[in-house]
């Protein structure tokens, strides 16, 4: 059973934003290619309640960084349905996604910027490139917000 839903409290002129985390059932490295990455995308876009600021793969993981565009309330869970579900639809692969994700809203004194900073950095860390810019499955928009 999960834990309920934590409320945001954040005052309402605060935008609601979310760093996720989704994980390939059994940790199986199938993320890093570009098929995946082109299901990843294509999935986003159909998402038309959400802004999907960043994003990264890793070989078993997505990183990414969202905001819903109208409502502050709109749902997470279904996000993470809908994206699951569109994306298998595109590659109909061999594996599982994880039940849900993992998630942390993003309060007055984290920056958008931080965290991209940090997940961008993750295949240094994991020793899959040796800067971020090499690593193909990552982008972030332009108008990334502070």
């Amino acid at each position: 059973m999960r834990p309920p839903r934590i409320p945001n409290l954040l005052p309402p002129q605060r935008e609601t934003i979310y760093l996720v985390t989704v994980c390939v059932e059994g940790r199986r490295k199938t993320l890093d290619n570009p098929e995946a990455w082109g299901a990843c995308r294509s999935a986003w876009k159909r998402l038309d309640r959400w802004n999907v600021w960043c994003a990264v793969a890793m070989p078993d993981h997505l990183h990414f960084i969202v905001a819903p565009f109208q409502r502050r309330e709109e749902s997470l869970s279904a996000f993470l349905k809908w994206f699951k579900r569109w994306f298998n639809e595109e590659i109909e692969p061999d594996w599982k996604w994880m039940e849900g994700g993992f998630d942390r809203l993003l309060r007055n004194n984290e920056s958008v910027a931080g965290k991209w900073e940090y997940i961008r950095q993750n295949p240094v860390r994991a020793g899959l490139a040796r800067t971020w810019e090499e690593w193909p499955y990552k982008f972030a928009r332009n108008d990334l917000p502070r």
